[in-house]
């Protein structure tokens, strides 16, 4: 482990949900309307779906949140405690408190706003075979507001990292908060990193993405998100390379350091998408039967690129350990992991 590993080198802002996991069938998720792989904000029709989830089905309780989940994966592999903080908004609850303990003992330095006017966030992750539906209920996280980071305490710890993540989801929340942290780490030369997130932010939160855009260092995202980014853009290409290579060369600030975009593609190779190169990592595939959820998956895999891109190793390592990091997730149920990480360079 790298000596340089920090308390608070790594920064997140995101929704801090408490996931409530379970395994449904086809006809549960056509009654809420419901993609098999698919990420949605609840709406009224939803709200009696967490209910059922407890009472009719086996339901498990994790510490969930993209952002969040992807710093605990970061963590586990780093097996230094605070070296990540968190910043995201829950309800003075039960399950604010569960998630808050949850969280800090995966090694997460959490600072929460802590809100009366609404509940802890829930996002129900329906598990049909090895497909995974995400409904999130923002709820409490909808409340998060710049306010929280303008304070001397939570400023120190802006001040202090030198890596910001912030996910795609965070733009249905707080655009003036990721202005905050984009232009930050812009003006000290510190790397921001964002993930497009769910196919629906390109589209329907477009303006705050493109404002976010031009600092973004490091952008990931997956085939889906890929595809609806440049749906959004008007691009007529559908072919992955392509759409990589046209994210990469939007506005930049720092124009000295130009974009990198890295896209998942399920079981096909990862593309690292840089300036003059096109580099394909292979994914290994599981056996169906290895597969118990793959809730997660895109989450661990940029928990464990930070992991290593923190400690300063090749893009080629911190891509290796992000593709076995969501390997070891998807044989679990939900974003969770034990025992040690056994990752080799």
């Amino acid at each position: 482990m790298s000596e340089d590993i920090r308390p608070g080198i790594l920064l997140g802002c995101g929704n801090p949900l408490l996931d409530i996991s379970a395994t449904v069938d086809e006809e549960f998720l056509k009654k809420y309307d419901l993609k098999p792989n698919d990420a949605i904000l609840a709406d009224e029709k939803h709200m009696s779906l967490y209910k059922e989830l407890v009472e009719k089905y086996k339901a498990e309780y994790i510490a969930g949140g993209s952002v969040q989940n992807s710093l605990r994966v970061c963590q586990w592999i780093l097996q230094k405690p605070d070296a990540a903080v968190f910043f995201g908004c829950v309800g003075h609850d039960k399950y604010g408190e569960i998630l808050e303990e949850r969280a800090r003992s995966n090694g997460v330095n959490v600072h929460y706003q802590r809100t009366n006017d609404a509940p802890t966030g829930t996002c129900g992750v329906l598990i049909t075979g090895t497909h995974r539906s995400l409904c999130a209920n923002l709820a409490a996280a909808n409340n998060f507001t710049i306010d929280h980071l303008l304070t001397p305490d939570k400023q120190k710890l802006i001040d202090n990292a030198e890596y910001f993540y912030i996910s795609g989801f965070f733009l249905t929340v707080s655009p003036p908060s990721i202005q905050h942290i984009a232009q930050h780490a812009h003006k000290h030369k510190r790397t921001f990193l964002m993930n497009l997130s769910a196919p629906f932010l390109a589209q329907l939160y477009k303006e705050p993405l493109m404002a976010a855009l031009p600092y973004v260092d490091i952008l990931f995202g997956n085939e889906l998100e890929a595809e609806a980014f440049a749906a959004s853009q008007g691009w007529e290409d559908k072919e992955m390379k392509e759409i990589g290579k046209k994210i990469m060369a939007l506005p930049k600030q720092n124009v000295n350091r130009p974009r990198i975009v890295v896209l998942t593609q399920g079981h096909l190779p990862v593309l690292l998408i840089q300036e003059h190169s096109i580099e394909e990592f292979p994914v290994e595939r599981l056996e169906p039967n290895e597969i118990v959820d793959t809730n997660g998956a895109g989450d661990a895999f940029v928990g464990g690129f930070l992991a290593q891109y923190i400690q300063k190793k090749p893009l080629s390592v911190c891509i290796r350990c992000g593709i076995w990091a969501a390997r070891q997730i998807i044989q679990r149920s939900g974003c969770t992991f034990e025992g040690l990480p056994t990752f080799k360079e």
